[in-house]
């Protein structure tokens, strides 16, 4: 623990509530602007059954849009719309990493830069604050570039992230790997960084964690294996098995989605990795693949205490991301403040 006490819970502790990012910048889409709202409709869906839903919409046309396909569950309480600055929907990103401070809800706010400024969009910095104010949190800010899909933590002192990103001198150009775990290590409340080297092929994000490697309990991780022949990530997947087995780490494994690529055949970093864990419900992200069947069965088996529901995202994925990128959860405040 650093020496205010911070402490971030792990994605499986209880939530009461999660917030979803709301496709506004078409843009940004192309074609898979309409696509990606229904595929985010139907997760808002399943989630608000278990869990309460905040939309962070970024216009008013995109609080109309979402209002348009949830407004029974509007309606009903368990889905919020709030109108707020946001580049778009990646609010793991742009959005705070909420935590225990001091025995109070504290809202962790780091600087953000567009992902290495390559994808720089009005509001994504001040998406953060919004989001905070809502929750009613006690802000802290930071003064280094992080994005939240850059870790992943098991609320058992360990934090998981990889060199490609965190170490990008696109992000922090003084950053050697000490300087990144000192600053981790007093943000986060946690003893040990572990490091990944690199991950998945044309992700734009430059290799963030949640998208190869995740925490399902403490000293716990799953990550995927290759599958098909054609698996553009092959050999990285390898990579990343050996080295948390190496970080001795119990390590289990499902399948990855194979090679998936757009119109043009270009690679898309599609991941089973990009999941979101809410109060005993796994939602994974599913491809118009083969394996996502026995993606599914294998995260069963490694997770049996979650229920397992697969949704599709393969519009999503022409953004960038899928359900972990585009989602940020509150702790149940309660649960963690003594």
């Amino acid at each position: 623990m650093s020496l205010d006490h911070t402490y971030v819970p792990p994605e499986w502790a209880p939530q009461s509530a999660v917030w979803v990012g709301w496709p506004h910048l078409r843009g940004e889409w192309g074609d898979a602007f309409d696509g990606a709202r229904r595929e985010i409709a139907a997760f808002v869906r399943s989630l608000s059954e278990t869990t309460p839903v905040r939309i962070a919409c970024g216009s008013r046309e995109a609080y109309t849009s979402a209002w348009l396909a949830l407004d029974d569950l509007i309606e009903t309480g368990q889905v919020q719309l709030h109108t707020i600055l946001a580049g778009d929907i990646w609010l793991r990103d742009t959005g705070p990493v909420l935590a225990r401070g001091e025995g109070e809800l504290t809202a962790l706010r780091f600087r953000f830069n567009g992902w290495g400024g390559k994808y720089v969009m009005p509001g994504d910095t001040e998406t953060a604050q919004a989001i905070a104010s809502v929750e009613q949190a006690c802000l802290r800010n930071f003064d280094f570039v992080l994005e939240g899909g850059a870790v992943d933590l098991d609320g058992a002192g360990r934090l998981l992230t990889t060199r490609q990103c965190v170490l990008n001198r696109n992000r922090n150009t003084d950053w050697t790997q000490d300087v990144a775990e000192r600053a981790l290590k007093q943000a986060f409340g946690v003893d040990q960084v572990i490091w990944l080297d690199e991950g998945l092929l044309s992700d734009h994000t430059d290799g963030h964690v949640d998208n190869i490697a995740r925490f399902i309990g403490p000293g716990r991780v799953v990550c995927q294996q290759p599958t098909g022949g054609n698996d553009p990530n092959r050999d990285v997947l390898q990579r990343i098995q050996r080295s948390l087995l190496n970080a001795g780490l119990e390590v289990l494994t499902i399948p990855s989605p194979g090679l998936i690529s757009d119109g043009d055949g270009a690679v898309l970093p599609a991941s089973h990795m990009n999941f979101l864990i809410s109060n005993e419900v796994v939602y994974l992200p599913v491809y118009e693949t083969r394996f996502a069947s026995e993606a599914v069965a294998a995260l069963e088996q490694v997770m049996p205490d979650h229920k397992v529901i697969a949704l599709p995202a393969g519009n999503i994925l022409s953004g960038g991301g899928a359900f972990h990128c585009m989602t940020q959860q509150v702790p149940r405040f309660e649960d963690f403040t003594s």
